[in-house]
């Protein structure tokens, strides 16, 4: 049974700042601290490769010291509105009726809310009452291709039905103002708020890129490496800073045994679909790749214009290339990482 992509569509938050303009605001965070600690961070900010970063509050609130409970309500109502609106704008490119889903998958690690966004949607946008829904909370990164993964096993199993993934992210609700560490500050250099949505389909008639395959891949011993921490401010980040050279000494590991088994090898990809975790792991992936005359530049070109919005951030990356509107035959290899450590991967004919 054949399952397909129908279609992919962003939505960013209201709030939005080019990386200059963020600078001035540092100097009211890090007033008091070492001149020469100050000039690390701004050049952390500026080296970053990410002009412009989305929120879901204004940069004034995210520099304001509030609570846990203050920042979380903001996260739940915003990323209430940012999945409504990303569902309804899939829905209306794809021609497709509310009604017309039979199973909902939302994605998001960067707040708390209970019940989930699906529950939200299945009520704003009248869903069926008999729809399949699936939340996934803690897989960061990860968990955009992780969504796929879920829908497209389902609807292998069940033919003739329809999917949609929603992965709605605010790194910018767990920055810490209290916190000076590394973690904390190469985060909010590298990281902004972002939704997205795709559809997917297993009914005959609907049109769109194969799933032609799909695994995870497990780091072990790497728990340590990414993550957050539950603490009385709210998620802490963790992030290690061998996060790229781990990645590194896992990809041939990661990639070719994968597509060895669809009888494939690197040089027959078309698409390098990957998610832009950041500057040194996107310099990491294209130094392995540059020689086998592969790019990553709509990765790129998506950490520039938007930064890394976590589980959404390869969904903006797949709809670019899917915009470009590739040639029929041509393949794709999706591909992000995640705390666990771990790497998801999909297969992609168009």
């Amino acid at each position: 049974m054949s399952v397909k992509i129908k279609t992919v569509t962003k939505q960013l938050p209201k709030y939005s700042r080019n990386t200059d303009e963020i600078i001035p605001f540092l100097d009211t965070w890090l007033v008091g601290q070492d001149e020469r600690f100050i000039r690390k961070v701004k050049k952390i900010f500026e080296g970053a490769a990410v002009d412009k970063r989305y929120s879901i509050m204004d940069p004034i609130e995210v520099f304001t010291k509030t609570s846990f409970e203050e920042r979380n309500d903001i996260y739940v109502r915003e990323v209430i509105d940012l999945g409504e609106k990303v569902l309804e704008k899939a829905l209306k490119k794809a021609n497709w009726n509310p009604e017309d889903l039979d199973y909902i998958i939302t994605v998001s690690c960067t707040g708390i809310m209970i019940p989930s966004l699906d529950a939200y949607l299945i009520n704003t946008l009248k869903l069926r009452q008999d729809i399949v829904r699936l939340p996934v909370t803690e897989m960061g990164c990860a968990a955009g291709i992780s969504g796929i993964i879920y829908a497209k096993n389902f609807l292998q199993a069940n033919p003739g039905k329809r999917a949609a993934v929603i992965a709605v992210e605010s790194p910018t609700a767990t920055f810490q103002l209290d916190d000076f560490s590394m973690a904390n500050i190469v985060s909010a250099a590298i990281f902004g708020d972002g939704a997205a949505c795709v559809l997917l389909s297993s009914h005959e008639d609907d049109k769109g890129p194969e799933i032609v395959s799909e695994e995870m891949y497990h780091f072990y011993d790497n728990i340590h490496m990414m993550g957050f921490k539950l603490t009385n401010s709210g998620l802490q980040m963790v992030l290690d800073i061998e996060v790229p050279e781990t990645i590194a000494s896992h990809f041939p590991d990661i990639i070719h045994p994968f597509l060895e088994k669809n009888n494939l090898r690197i040089e027959d990809i078309n698409h390098l679909i990957f998610h832009p975790g950041g500057k040194k792991i996107v310099q990491t992936v294209e130094s392995l790749f540059s020689s086998l005359g592969k790019n990553i530049d709509d990765t790129k070109e998506v950490l520039r214009l938007y930064g890394n919005m976590s589980s959404a951030t390869v969904l903006y990356v797949l709809e670019r290339i899917m915009d470009n509107q590739p040639k029929k035959g041509e393949k794709g290899l999706m591909l992000s990482f995640g705390p666990g450590f771990s790497a998801q991967r999909v297969l992609l004919q168009f």
